[in-house]
């Protein structure tokens, strides 16, 4: 009998930054290490990650990383923790240790993993990946073998029986797992909302078809690196149409390179282009997409900046990629863009999904497969993941049996039993900005939202050492806040109140530096909320020669 912990390090009650921490009496293991892109509200931001502050300081308890696949929610800040715990071994199929390896992770760190084939860390304790459908290859789920009965999750999956090879689901394997005793299943609720089966909404080769049959000109997929399921429909499209394929890219030559050695990708012989190729009348380029800056390089196209390719007005563009609210706004504006240069644009229709995730009839039917004691939904927005409890109540499941949890909250089973345990794990978000790893903080956030919003204003001045007296100043330098060559009366107000400020902190023999600056910007800030109702920030420079 054992003791288990299980709780989310980013993942609940959100889109994104998905890792999970599950321990078993004194023994860490680590479920995806994934990372949630920026809002535009936070300014200056590239991403988020978790806070890996809980595992840097149980490092000698951790028995290793396990990555479901290769998606940047589900591994993209496996780089930040392997620096910080290069030690901890990273476990990987093979496409997800290529992906790995591309975002500079060593080789050296990674075991590979086949599905199928059991982890053994003791005599009571092994993992058990299971080969799932997912838009990439390679993808598992992962059932962890407990002396109390297993524990399983699912990472990212759909249910579609006509995807084979590298991304087949073993539902056999799933429900010999079911039969044998759950203790907890962990399934993932992105799209719990949805009604019916994902399948077959997602498969796409026929669409892309059609779009090739009605648009005889050159045509631009704009797509994501590692959804290659969806590059696989548009190569099997272009079969027998006689069509060039162009990559452009190197990451995406990356990864159709390496999905073709591996033979995860089969191509007709003579479809791939070069450059010399990108002018062609009716050749196929695929655009890279990046998450974190999206539709950049179709935008650097119609705008001139691209290095090899120059927009024409008989383009068609087709957005091959999932719509985000994060980035519907940048997808508009380009679209409108577009529309004025003249391009025709491509949308995948409301009826097709490129998202690979469970609706809700693929996840009743997880939950029926696997049969948990305890159920705990995971992966979405809380809503979502009150959705998928849901159907786990009208499935059967008792409803003090499915766990709804936040960041942070600790799940406690003991000899197989739900604990009443309220205790949490301190976390927060990881602001990363660049290539520091170094968190950025919220008051950075809240003087950037200061800046754009209100602007800054600068007071300087200079006092005598030697005679205690203002020398220089003050002076008023403004950037964003107003104009200053048309605000003189506000700018003569500003020097007077800063004057008498400085004049009444200086003594014969001291001058009082901090009360300074103290007294200008909390004076100033409430003299210019009067006059104008912005608040900008305020910094005084004082110094003494």
């Amino acid at each position: 009998m054992s003791k288990i912990k299980i709780f989310g390090l980013g993942g609940l009650a959100e889109n994104g930054k998905n890792c999970y921490v599950i321990e078993i009496d004194n023994d860490i293991f680590v479920f995806d290490c994934g990372l949630k892109y920026a809002s535009s509200n936070l300014l200056g931001i590239d991403y988020i990650m978790p806070d890996f502050n809980y595992l840097e300081n149980n490092k000698n308890r951790i028995k290793g990383i396990f990555i479901t696949h290769g998606h940047s929610e589900n591994m993209g800040s496996i780089a930040d923790l392997n620096g910080m715990l290069p030690e901890i071994k990273i476990y990987a199929t093979k496409f997800t240790k290529f992906v790995l390896e591309e975002h500079g992770i060593d080789e050296k760190s990674i075991i590979e993993i086949k599905p199928h084939k059991k982890i053994t860390f003791d005599k009571n304790i092994s993992i058990f990946p299971i080969s799932v459908s997912h838009s990439i290859p390679d993808a598992v789920m992962f059932v962890i073998n407990t002396p109390d009965g297993a524990i399983c999750y699912t990472g990212d999956f759909v249910i579609d029986p006509a995807m084979l090879g590298a991304y087949d689901m073993d539902l056999g394997k799933i429900a010999y797992v079911g039969k044998q005793g759950v203790l907890c299943l962990m399934c993932e609720s992105s799209f719990s909302e949805r009604k019916g089966h994902t399948s077959p909404n997602h498969r796409l080769e026929d669409y892309f078809k059609d779009v090739l049959k009605h648009n005889e000109k050159r045509i631009l997929f704009s797509l994501l690196p590692y959804h290659l399921y969806t590059i696989t429909d548009i190569f099997n499209a272009a079969r027998n149409t006689h069509r060039k394929i162009v990559i452009m890219g190197k990451r995406l030559q990356n990864v159709v390179n390496f999905a073709i050695k591996e033979k995860y990708l089969n191509v007709e012989e003579g479809i791939i282009g070069d450059l010399s190729n990108i002018n062609d009348d009716n050749v196929i380029l695929l655009i890279c997409d990046e998450r974190a800056n999206p539709f950049a390089n179709i935008s650097k196209i119609l705008h001139g900046y691209d290095k090899y390719i120059t927009s024409k007005n008989t383009d068609t563009i087709v957005f091959a990629e999932p719509r985000y609210d994060s980035n519907e706004k940048a997808l508009v504006k380009l679209e409108n863009e577009l529309a004025k240069f003249g391009c025709n644009i491509i949308n995948l229709p409301s009826d097709k999904i490129i998202l690979h995730h469970p609706s809700s009839e693929d996840i009743m039917l997880m939950i029926k497969l696997i049969q948990p004691k305890y159920y705990m939904p995971v992966k979405g927005e809380y809503r979502y993941m009150v959705n998928n409890a849901n159907l786990a109540s009208n499935l059967g499941i008792p409803k003090e049996n499915v766990i709804l949890k936040q960041n942070g909250d600790v799940v406690t089973i003991e000899d197989g039993a739900l604990i009443e345990d309220y205790s949490q794990v301190k976390v927060n978000d990881v602001l990363i900005d660049g290539k520091s790893s170094e968190d950025i903080g919220e008051l950075v956030i809240k003087d950037r939202e200061m800046l754009s919003e209100n602007g800054i204003v600068l007071i300087s001045a200079t006092i005598s050492k030697k005679d205690k007296v203002l020398l220089v100043g003050p002076e008023v330098t403004s950037r964003g806040f107003i104009y200053v060559k048309d605000s003189a009366d506000l700018i003569a107000e500003i020097k007077s109140i800063c004057e008498k400020i400085i004049e009444r902190n200086i003594t014969p023999t001291f001058v009082d530096y901090n009360k300074i600056k103290v007294e200008i910007r909390e004076e100033l800030s409430n003299y210019l909320y009067h006059e104008t109702e912005c608040k900008p920030m305020i910094i005084a420079v004082v110094q003494e020669v």
